[in-house]
Formats: C-alpha cells, sequence, structure tokens
C-alpha cells in the first residue's frame, strides 16, 4: 500500500525505519525533501555509513548486493541510497532489487528514489519494496493544494502570511514549488518580527519572478516547457529588460549542455558541473535525452545571431529571435522550422 508522504514522516518521527523505501515523483523538491528527511532519520538512529548508488546507463547491479554484505569497521549500520533517475531500473535491476528485499541484509535501510515516476513505472521490484517496506508516491500538486501547501510551509518557516497573501504567491509562483518554496524562506528572513504578512507588504517584497525571471526561462526552455518560456519572454519584454543580460545566462546554460554532449558519460558529468539547486540536474537530463550534440549547437548560434542583432552587427528583430530559440530549445523536434 502506498504511503502518504504525511503519513511518511509520522512514521519517521516514531522511529520506525523499514528495510526499504521508494520515494518517487516527479515534484523533485518533495523527492528530495523525503529523501533528505529519511536520510536524517537514519543518521539519528546510528545508520552513519552511506554507500551511493547513481544507478545510470551500464550500471552494474553487483554492487546493490554488494553494499548489502559489506560494512566498514567503524559503522554498525548502513543507509544504501540508490537512485534512479528514470524510474526503470531495467530487468537486470528489477531483479538485483527484488533480491534484495526478499532478503534484507540486517541493520541496512535501502532507500530509492527516482524523479520520473507513472503508474506505469510500477513493476515487481516497486513491489518487492511495498513488501517489506514503504511506497511513498510523490505527486504533483494540484492547483487547488497549491495555497495549503504554502501556508503549511510557511507556518513550518516561522512565517505568518494571510488567506489573501497565500492566494496571491500561488498565483505568482505558477506552479513551481521550488520557487514557491525560495520565495517563503526569502519572506521569512525579511520579517523574522513575526507580525502577518499581508497582500500588500507580500507586494512589495516579492518581484513578480515567476513570469518575469531570466532563470526561470532558461528553465522552462531547457525542462521543454515552451508556453511557458514564450510567456515569460514576452512578461521580459513589456517589463523593458535589455536582451544583452537574458543572453548571457542563456548562452552559459547552452555550453552546459554542449560540454555535457561531448563528455563520454554526460549523465555523470552532470556532478561536475555544479548545477544548482539540484533539482534543476533533472531538467538537463531531460535535455540530453531529448536532443543531440548538433540542435544544442545549432541553438547556441542562434544565441550569436540574436547578440549581433543587438549589437547592430545584424538586421532582424532580437526579442522574435529570442521566442524562436527558447521554442527550439523547449521543443527540439520542431527546431527545424524555428532555427537558420
Amino acid at each position: 500500500m502506498a504511503v502518504a508522504l504525511a503519513s511518511f514522516r509520522e512514521q519517521l518521527a516514531r522511529g520506525e525505519l523499514k528495510p526499504a523505501y521508494l520515494i518517487a515523483g516527479a515534484e523533485h523538491l518533495l523527492v528530495l525533501e523525503a529523501a533528505d528527511a529519511l536520510r536524517a532519520r537514519t543518521k539519528e538512529l546510528g545508520y552513519l555509513e552511506r554507500d551511493v548508488l547513481d544507478a545510470e546507463a551500464n550500471f552494474d547491479w553487483n554492487r546493490l548486493a554488494d553494499a548489502g554484505r559489506a560494512l566498514s569497521l567503524f559503522a554498525t549500520r548502513k543507509l544504501i541510497d540508490l537512485r534512479i533517475p528514470n524510474g526503470r531500473p531495467g530487468k537486470e535491476g528489477s531483479a538485483a532489487i527484488a533480491e534484495f528485499c526478499a532478503s534484507p541484509p540486517a541493520d541496512t535501510v535501502l532507500m530509492v528514489t527516482t524523479n520520473d515516476w507513472s503508474k506505469k513505472h510500477e513493476g515487481a521490484w516497486s513491489s518487492a519494496i511495498e513488501r517489506v517496506g514503504a511506497y511513498v508516491p510523490v505527486w504533483p500538486l494540484r492547483r487547488d493544494e497549491l495555497p495549503g501547501w504554502i501556508g503549511v510551509r510557511a507556518k513550518s518557516r516561522g512565517l505568518k502570511i494571510a488567506p489573501d497573501a497565500v492566494t496571491l504567491l500561488a498565483d505568482r509562483v505558477e506552479g513551481n514549488l521550488l520557487a514557491a518554496a525560495q520565495e517563503i524562506d526569502k519572506l521569512a528572513l525579511l520579517h523574522a518580527s513575526g507580525g502577518m504578512l499581508d497582500v500588500e507588504a507580500l507586494e512589495a517584497s516579492v518581484a513578480d519572478d515567476a513570469r518575469y525571471d531570466v532563470f526561470r526561462l532558461a528553465d522552462a526552455a531547457i525542462g521543454g516547457d515552451a508556453a511557458r518560456a514564450l510567456h515569460i519572454v514576452a512578461g521580459l519584454r513589456e517589463e523593458g529588460e535589455e536582451l544583452i543580460p537574458l543572453l548571457g545566462w542563456m548562452m552559459t546554460q547552452l555550453r552546459v549542455l554542449l560540454r555535457l554532449t561531448r563528455a563520454d558519460n554526460p549523465h555523470a558529468a552532470l556532478a561536475g558541473e555544479r548545477i544548482w539547486p539540484k533539482p534543476r540536474e533533472n531538467l538537463f537530463r531531460r535535455a540530453l535525452k531529448n536532443a543531440d550534440r548538433e540542435h544544442w549547437e545549432r541553438c547556441l548560434a542562434q544565441a550569436g545571431r540574436i547578440d549581433a542583432i543587438v549589437k547592430g552587427r545584424a538586421s532582424g528583430d532580437g526579442w522574435r529571435e529570442l521566442e524562436r530559440l527558447v521554442a527550439a530549445m523547449a521543443a527540439p523536434r520542431r527546431a527545424a522550422g524555428l532555427l537558420a
């Protein structure tokens, strides 16, 4: 039976650790925080050794069994942190996980996390985890659930926020939990006096960055959300933003993608890029999956053309060409009609 996030946290608070956990969902922030909560609890209970296994392409699944058998001389309990980004361990991985769960090692907890999940991902391996441990599905919040989530999180940070201000913040972050979390943390620091935060105070503290922020423009384009990316471009243009600063960040992100496509193991190379916050790595994994090196080279060339237009070295509408660029980044299969 699936365990809701709230019940999962209650179980951890009681100190009830199971041999295995599957924390799976497309809501990256919630998956990350649930995994962090389990890591913290195991450490408190003496699970001082942690083996991190990244099950990327060509992963050796014998390492899972080896991790279950070996304890260091200095630790009596261990957490095995198994990460399967795409949620598909394959035939060999499914068998390895099922075998592990058939006879879980003593004083060992297996935590499996994935950031790509649906009912289609479920299989014998996830059922094996569920039989001996807990399956914690993390589904994206519905639009009507977001205000409640914001209210609870604000309270946990010591922030008193009026209901209408909660609604306003929910509108501004447009379903982006990471953006909401960052705004709440910032507001908690700015309003540490403990007074009630109303709509007027929120308006004064929070820029409409969910719509008009250059960093989220790059994330929307890399993450494949063309509609959102184009919406942000329109907002930035209306706000009178300059194209050169926008291009600087877009070109930086495109160069990261190009470096990754040139690496022998692009997904392993992600760690070396030090992409922050950590959940953003999933945007780059998606981009690498959906387009090859040639595509990202063409996108970088398009950014160069926009730079030339802005600097008066080429003719054209820079904003229109930026629209073409972000649309091509978000939808590589349609890039042929968007990029010269």
